[in-house]
């Protein structure tokens, strides 16, 4: 076991705990470890507004990333497989991706709202924006990389091009496209808090019930939610990892 992963962050909670009790850290600016946990306690509960109980704020998050992630996933990786195949159909969008890439999702919410409404199909768009472009990139880098050599192999062969896009392709970019769609997932997470603090129709989601917690100044409430958020970010990543451990094994 790692313990220095263990006892480094538990002593800084210790520390922060500490500080909190002797009042060095004003409780109305950063809540100690206790009173977070109690927050939390709170929302499972109570729930924030009272009555929405965090299990249903997560669920409808869940949902929201789930759709825009995963169309994401569903255009950007054909588009990537293509791109990083063909040279004339790289050179033909590439421009057009690198035109809106640098425009930060964010920037997107009130074209999202103005197409879309305040409601599931607008956080999805800015979720999928997010995640499209380090998704696509990744995987055109993924194709690029593969050795010519075992293209022309698979030709020597007779291949059909479908068979070098699953064969030969797709296993060989395996290894980007799951950094991309790791990268893309934390993007996801980030755009969600965006796209839920514009409003939701539901009255449900975590960026939503942080942004009530801060309507009424309830900090341990808004750190609990971060809280929630990190676990879950944290847990997916953990899940990525073990997903490219299994399928990527002769790394």
């Amino acid at each position: 076991m790692n313990w220095p992963r263990i006892v480094i962050p538990v002593f800084c909670l210790c520390i922060w705990q500490a500080s909190s009790f002797m009042g060095m850290l004003p409780e109305y600016k950063l809540p100690s470890p206790v009173q977070i946990l109690d927050g939390l306690e709170s929302l499972i509960t109570i729930g924030m507004p009272p009555g929405h109980p965090l299990h249903w704020h997560i669920f409808y998050s869940l949902h929201r990333v789930v759709v825009g992630f995963f169309s994401a996933i569903l255009i950007a990786l054909p588009l990537g497989l293509i791109m990083g195949w063909s040279k004339a159909i790289r050179q033909i969008l590439e421009p057009i991706f690198e035109f809106i890439r640098p425009i930060p999702p964010l920037a997107w919410i009130p074209i999202a709202i103005l197409w879309f409404g305040i409601g599931i199909k607008s956080a999805a768009f800015i979720i999928f924006l997010g995640a499209f472009f380090p998704i696509l990139l990744n995987t055109i880098y993924g194709v690029r990389r593969i050795d010519p050599i075992l293209i022309d192999a698979a030709r020597t062969l007779n291949a059909s091009s479908p068979a070098i896009f699953t064969k030969v392709l797709l296993p060989g970019a395996v290894p980007s496209i799951i950094t991309g769609i790791r990268i893309g997932i934390g993007i996801s997470w980030m755009t969600l808090i965006a796209a839920e603090f514009t409003g939701v129709k539901s009255g449900y989601g975590l960026g939503y019930m942080i942004m009530t917690a801060r309507d009424i100044q309830r900090p341990d409430l808004i750190m609990a939610g971060m809280l929630v958020f990190g676990s879950i970010g944290f847990s997916v990543d953990i899940v990525l990892r073990l997903i490219e451990r299994k399928i990527v094994r002769w790394r």
